[in-house]
């Protein structure tokens, strides 16, 4: 009697405990800023809240958990981060191979009422994981209540792309972010993809408190736009005269996203779009087939490294196969088909016009050939190419107005607008969309570069459709006045490096600087990461102005002159520009690989830190200050 009383009380006890632990695995959660960490389990109890986190990202690279990571509950409580289990706060945590791997976040317990959490890292760090709405008593998500507005327009599965308006004149994007909480982004990046403009930084579109947004800008026609975010983009169309106005689900991006809830029915369209192209687009983003021929350019490399031009071309061509076949198989409409074919044809452009600079990276990693031969083994696949490496079919697509609709058109306008003559005797025409646009961009490009348009240009442009007359007329008006105001700027210094022997270069540059910090910028005006990474730095100067830090700013020939002249006024420091001999001695000797590269110097002239490509504001931040206090 006495053994059975011992062990109903342990059963008893047994029974208490894992009643005090509730286990909640793969909570449904509403919205997530990241793709990298997801919560994979909770565990509750009297003691402490254990967020289980199951971690995605890059092999080889790092995550970082804040300290100051905290949960908040639905009645407006919070929870600081206790400490972390397989994971220390603040410290880098190296992915494994595998780019999966686990650990444990321990925080406060929870009082029994709270029926959802939300984690964040919080607002001050840069690039904080943020989750919110995970569910602790449901499986299910509340229900999401859609604006009036936020319709389903049903494809029409007969009807083909149209052809683009090209007109010149102003667009209206306005709507709202669903499930948009105050402590999500403040502002939205919106990528245009205009081919006259090539390749340019997103716009910046301020979210308000309720989550809705609006904004209004000049185009020539009919473009292709995307929001980015959360790891997912949004791809409409906008025109001039038009509004586009989206509803954006966050939820849903986020499920799609979900390694655990991907596979759950679907909370609704990822976007409710009103507009130009409205059922296109949202037909698309519902069932976007991934139309890019290289999704992994490292495993590519490594393939490539037994291949020479003409097995690289049939590799491409022969994926490029099975991505059209899946096009050919998918329950879309004819125009989502028609776009997704073009945009396919294009990215084979895109690829193979890259084969001189992939075969070259594959031979390097498999130390066929030294650094100092890449630059000569480059050119030589490049002038052996045959004229006809990418297909004339392919090609003449470049002339059809429907073309300039998909999003890799601008690269090709780019790579191509240089070819134009030859293609005009291959084609017996030198009139069309792509004849227009090319004329258009490489114009458009020169006074990008600062330099104004001739009065022979001005009559040129004459024969190109009003809607590019206006663009080109509108950037010179804006660039002459660019150029009055930057003979009234100060906050920066042109230097000369003088006639001196290379080998004392860079310490003759450095000594006029000498007990001071120097972060020392190899850029040049036409790379658009080292232009992304100066404006990006700027907060960062100005919060650093009193540590005594000396910005400096080398280019070479390559940078246009007038380019450089009008370009500097807006990036204060000291500005060196040298000629080819000097550019390509500094390079040799401290093994830069591009542009941009960066030094931090301390006060004795040691180099500390090196490193190609921009590292953020963070990284950047923290090495200053390793050699300031």
């Amino acid at each position: 009697m006495r053994q059975t009383l011992s062990l109903l009380i342990g059963l008893l006890l047994c029974c208490t405990i894992q009643a005090k632990n509730r286990v909640i695995e793969k909570p449904p959660f509403c919205v997530r800023n990241t793709t990298s960490i997801e919560v994979s389990e909770i565990i509750l109890s009297d003691t402490a809240t254990v967020l289980h986190i199951y971690a995605k990202y890059r092999p080889k690279n790092w995550i970082r958990i804040a300290s100051g990571s905290y949960l908040q509950d639905n009645n407006g409580e919070t929870y600081l981060l206790r400490s972390g289990i397989g994971i220390t706060p603040d410290k880098e945590f190296w992915m494994p191979e595998s780019g999966e791997a686990e650990f444990q976040l321990v925080f406060p317990p929870l009082p029994a009422k709270v029926t959802a959490i939300d984690f964040t890292e919080g607002e001050g760090i840069d690039g904080a994981f943020s989750i919110w709405g995970i569910q602790l008593k449901s499986k299910e998500l509340p229900k999401l209540i859609l604006p009036k507005e936020a319709v389903v327009h049903p494809a029409d599965k007969e009807a083909t792309l149209p052809v683009p308006l090209i007109q010149y004149g102003n667009t209206t994007v306005k709507g709202k972010l669903l499930d948009y909480h105050p402590s999500m982004a403040k502002e939205l990046s919106l990528y245009l993809y205009e081919p006259i403009k090539g390749y340019t930084e997103p716009m910046t579109v301020e979210v308000k408190q309720d989550g809705s947004f609006s904004t209004a800008f000049p185009i020539t026609g009919t473009t292709p736009a995307a929001f980015s975010l959360f790891g997912t983009n949004i791809n409409f169309f906008v025109e001039p005269g038009k509004t586009s106005e989206l509803y954006i689900n966050l939820r849903e991006i986020s499920r799609k996203n979900s390694t655990f809830h991907k596979n759950k029915k679907p909370y609704g369209e990822p976007a409710y779009i009103n507009g130009p192209m409205a059922s296109l687009s949202e037909e698309l983003n519902r069932n976007r087939i991934n139309t890019a021929i290289i999704t992994d350019y490292q495993s590519l490399i490594e393939k490539a490294g037994d291949m020479d031009i003409t097995s690289y071309k049939s590799y491409i061509l022969e994926t490029a196969k099975g991505i059209q076949q899946e096009i050919d198989n998918a329950n879309l409409s004819a125009g989502a088909k028609q776009l997704l074919s073009f945009e396919k044809d294009l990215n084979i452009i895109e690829v193979l016009t890259q084969a001189p600079g992939l075969l070259t990276q594959a031979a390097l990693q498999q130390k066929k050939l030294e650094r100092n031969e890449a630059e000569d083994y480059f050119r030589k696949i490049d002038q052996n190419m045959p004229k006809d490496y990418i297909p004339a079919e392919l090609l003449k697509h470049l002339n059809t107005p429907q073309v300039t609709l998909v999003q890799p058109y601008t690269y090709a306008v780019i790579v191509s607008a240089r070819h134009k003559d030859d293609y005009a005797r291959a084609w017996e025409t030198d009139k069309g969309v792509f004849f227009d646009i090319s004329r258009t961009a490489l114009l458009y490009q020169g006074i990008k570069d600062f330099n104004p348009l001739t009065d022979t240009q001005k009559a040129e442009i004459s024969t190109l459709p009003d809607a590019y007359q206006q663009v080109l007329l509108q950037a010179n008006k804006q660039l002459l006045q660019t150029i009055e105001n930057n003979k009234k700027k100060s906050g920066f210094t042109i230097n000369e490096a003088g006639q001196i022997a290379n080998e004392d270069l860079f310490a003759s540059i450095i000594s006029k600087f000498r007990g001071k910090v120097l972060l020392v910028d190899f850029w040049a005006t036409w790379c658009g990461p080292c232009r992304m990474a100066n404006k990006a730095m700027v907060p960062m100067k100005e919060e650093l102005k009193n540590k005594d830090i000396v910005y400096l700013y080398i280019t070479g020939e390559t940078s246009p002159l007038k380019t450089w002249e009008n370009m500097i006024p807006d990036i204060h420091g000291e500005h060196y520009r040298l000629t080819n001999a000097q550019w390509e001695y500094l390079n040799k000797s401290f093994g830069i690989r591009g542009v941009p590269t960066y030094f931090v110097v301390d006060r004795e002239g040691n180099i500390k830190f090196k490193q190609t490509g921009f590292p953020g504001i963070g990284k950047m931040k923290e090495e200053l200050l390793k050699v300031t206090d």
